[in-house]
């Protein structure tokens, strides 16, 4: 594979006759495209194009959500928007106003996330920030028609536009080609375009494609996972550090989970992939072949655990930048997360261990689109069967399973050996999941839903996120709190929190960053930035306000709740997006609960929930090489982890200021210094 240069001739001549600009005008086109995720049709969008008028009709359903507008764009003789109105509401239903117009040397903005004005010498590319799929393809045309390979765009930033080179061949589709978009956010875009410059296929991660070219989804799926992959591997050529002989990180204090103390400075030996030995500092024995990383007086932790992710190849990078070393995989493509663990294992790309949960949803209106969807209990079933038989851990139980389907399907779970986790599905009860067998509950939304929803309340639909405003009037001594905790004592069962996301989706406030995410959205690429900006559910009037931020206190106050009553807490984000368990973990410390017992919840405590931490969790002789560093005391300020110097996997060492740098991440903190280079493998 390599990069094509770029013709200026034929992408110019191509432009005017894709958008009908210059003398060679076109009538108007329609073009159709469908959205695809996980093979099911979920959404569509249809481009109008009348001469440099676009317009856009876009709409996407899953999982009981969707974002959905309109577009209205002029574009001038270089396909630049000049002006660019979007109507519509965000995933969560949250209303979407955006306009932008560009006129007399003066670019101006709005959004729900942001407003301003720049001054232009000429017209400049837009990046809207409530679009559709159908932008990339007018950003890479927008690039062509410059000439030149790189943008800078508004209102920050360089957008750059790579050919892709490929023997690919699409029947139907003449003069083939697909770009790679960089520059937007942390990920790469990938479109396919035809030989006149029109959009055939976004495949940035979903797929949208033009109507009729169904049958090339499975192959430009594959491309995409061939170049990430290709671009992954020279990323773990370069980041990753490897050692023949002894290393030696002195100079440390130790996290001690269990008895969740910081030991006296000590020096930590590893070998391969084990911990070989643990010695005062003072009087710590180094062999002559042996490697030194001196600490600086900082602090040994155990990897990080998120008990709630959705790895992908892309973000499994991200991962281990934030110190995360091990993640709970729940819900994802089976045979895609089989390969792309494999890949993480034999090292062939930085990501964290995963334990996989397996998930099954029922069929209805309202099915996510990830994972086995059954249309029967025997499907169901079925699903258990194929997950315990290509070495899942869990099953996931999720909204539309049907009620009378959960207790078989935990007994043939229970029976292969495999471990519940799931949602509570619609018209169920918190207390009938924990009675059946649940071995955690997946949110803590989920948990107290069960306390305040009214009967026949569907939480299929997004009432399972916004009835979480309600927990401003929860009473936790109330009968039915202290019976669902009595429940999770008797049983056992564990609470996986993703507090973070739902701090994000009741906390945030158009046009400032979420509490959720500041401490790490200010090192990220101007396109990440913009989306933190946003709100995630509708804020009307003070009333609102109130009632989601009384509503998050009353989360806090049930996680300290749960951790005084026994419950073990599982820290997770439901995302793939890595900073965000160090927030999760900074929740805890909110809610009252030590930073210590928080740390020994994100580390050993999580282990042990999974089985593993006979070998894993805690910094011990003979345990793997699972670790990050940071200069300071987390146990005086939790925030000290996300200060990482080190991390060290298996025995690999990795820097998070040289990854964040690959990645377009601004370091947080000055790396370690590494045995000399020639010391290495």
């Amino acid at each position: 594979m390599r990069f094509a240069p770029l013709s200026l001739t034929r992408a110019v001549t191509a432009l005017s006759l894709c958008l009908g600009l210059g003398t060679a005008a076109l009538a108007q086109t329609v073009d159709e495209y469908v959205v695809i995720q996980a093979g099911e049709e979920v959404g569509s969008l249809t481009a109008t194009i009348d001469g440099p008028h676009v317009s856009l009709e876009y709409g996407v359903r899953s999982n009981g959500r969707g974002a959905r507008n309109t577009q209205e764009i002029e574009l001038n003789e270089d396909g630049i928007p000049v002006s660019w109105h979007v109507t519509g509401n965000s995933l969560f239903g949250d209303p979407v106003e955006e306009r932008m117009t560009q006129s007399e040397g003066v670019l101006t903005w709005e959004s729900q996330s942001e407003n301003g004005s720049i001054a232009v010498e000429e017209p400049q590319l837009y990046i809207v920030n409530d679009g559709s799929p159908w932008s990339d393809g007018l950003y890479v045309r927008a690039v062509l028609a410059s000439g030149g390979t790189s943008l800078p765009v508004a209102p920050a930033g360089t957008l750059t536009v790579e050919e892709i080179d490929t023997d690919l061949t699409f029947e139907g589709i003449d003069g083939a080609r697909i770009f790679r978009l960089t520059g937007l956010g942390l990920g790469s875009g990938y479109v396919l375009l035809d030989g006149e410059d029109r959009l055939i296929a976004n495949f940035s991660g979903g797929m949208t494609i033009l109507d009729g070219h169904h049958e090339i989804a499975g192959s430009l799926s594959a491309l995409r996972t061939e170049m990430e992959n290709a671009h992954l591997e020279a990323l773990q050529d370069q980041l990753a550090h490897t050692f023949d002989r002894p290393v030696v990180i002195r100079n440390v204090r130790i996290f001690q989970p269990d008895e969740r103390v910081l030991s006296e400075p000590s020096a930590v030996t590893v070998f391969g992939n084990s911990i070989t030995a643990i010695q005062p500092d003072e009087t710590a024995w180094i062999g002559e072949d042996h490697l030194v990383i001196d600490g600086e007086g900082g602090t040994l932790v155990p990897g990080l655990h998120d008990m709630h992710a959705h790895l992908g190849a892309s973000n499994a990078i991200r991962y281990i930048s934030a110190g995360v070393t091990s993640v709970r995989d729940m819900g994802n493509s089976p045979e895609g997360v089989l390969r792309l663990t494999d890949r993480i294992e034999n090292g062939e790309i930085a990501g964290p261990r995963a334990m996989l949960s397996g998930m099954i949803e029922g069929r209805s209106d309202y099915s996510v689109h990830t994972g086995w969807i059954a249309a029967s209990l025997d499907e169901a079933l079925e699903a258990v069967r194929w997950y315990a038989a290509h070495g899942y851990w869990q099953i996931k139980i999720y909204n539309s399973v049907p009620g009378e389907w959960i207790a078989p399907m935990v007994e043939e779970a229970h029976s292969r050996g495999l471990s519940v986790t799931g949602h509570v599905p619609a018209f169920v009860s918190p207390d009938y999941a924990i009675e059946t067998g649940y071995a955690d509950i997946a949110h803590i939304n989920q948990l107290m839903l069960g306390w305040m929803l009214e009967e026949g309340e569907d939480t299929r639909t997004p009432i399972r996120l916004t009835g979480m405003r309600r927990g401003g009037d929860l009473d936790l001594n109330s009968e039915p709190v202290r019976n669902t905790i009595r429940l999770m004592q008797e049983h056992g069962t564990a609470l996986d929190t993703t507090a973070v996301t739902l701090e994000l989706l009741m906390m945030s406030r158009s046009g400032e960053f979420s509490s959720s995410s500041r401490g790490h959205v200010e090192h990220m690429p101007v396109g990440v930035q913009r989306s933190r900006r946003r709100a995630f559910v509708t804020i009307n009037d003070e009333q609102d306000d109130r009632e989601y931020t009384e509503g998050f206190q009353a989360l806090l106050d049930t996680l300290a709740l749960l951790d005084q009553s026994g419950i073990r807490l599982l820290p997770g984000t439901d995302n793939g997006y890595g900073f965000t368990v160090h927030r999760e973990l900074e929740l805890y410390v909110q809610a009252g609960i030590s930073p210590a017992r928080t740390l020994a919840y994100a580390t050993l405590e999580a282990e042990r929930h999974m089985g593993r931490d006979a070998w894993l969790g805690s910094i011990e002789l003979g345990k793997r090489a699972d670790f990050i560093l940071v200069p300071g005391n987390p146990l005086e300020d939790i925030s000290e982890i996300r200060r990482i110097r080190l991390v060290m996997k298996d025995g690999v060492a990795y820097l998070p200021a040289d990854m964040h740098r690959a990645m377009g991440i601004e370091p947080f903190v000055d790396p370690v210094v590494l045995p000399s280079p020639e010391s290495e493998d």
